[in-house]
């Protein structure tokens, strides 16, 4: 992984402080998350302590600091799915795969993250799946899909 982070800041070699958040992306994008090691790595090639890097990548809801599991499941917790029901949605999803939102499983096989917005409002409550979308969801049928995936 560290020859692919200095690959990738070879691009940056003339960058200061204002590229931390586009550096951060791109080895998100490349890596698909933040390790700790890319972060000291950022931090030598800018000269910037990893506690600031690390300050700054947790204020963006938009940083994983754990790689994301085989299913990757995007929940939507906009006003419109809160108002109909996707805290019980979050609820059972955490309570069936044994993990937490921003949680990837021990497996692997299973990570969760609680997303702003997906843009599907009239569909709510929305979940995507590894890019495939779920909505006007119900208990019954979160259950139904988790037991989908589990039984891959």
């Amino acid at each position: 992984m560290e020859n692919r982070i200095e690959i990738l800041l070879e691009k940056y070699s003339h960058s200061r402080r204002d590229s931390l958040i586009p550096i951060l992306q791109d080895i998100q994008e490349e890596v698909g998350y933040l390790s700790e090691e890319a972060i000291v790595i950022v931090g030598k090639h800018l000269g910037i302590p990893t506690s600031k890097i690390f300050g700054l990548a947790t204020f963006y809801n938009q940083f994983r600091f754990e790689p994301k599991g085989i299913h990757h499941i995007q929940v939507c917790h906009g006003t419109a799915c809160h108002m109909l029901g996707v805290v019980s949605i979050i609820e059972i999803i955490e309570k069936r795969l044994k993990i937490k939102a921003g949680q990837t499983s021990r497996n692997g096989k299973y990570s969760l993250e609680v997303v702003t917005c997906i843009g599907a409002c009239s569909q709510s409550p929305v979940i995507s799946i590894n890019g495939v979308y779920y909505s006007k969801l119900t208990a019954e049928r979160i259950k139904q899909i988790l037991e989908e995936i589990m039984g891959e």
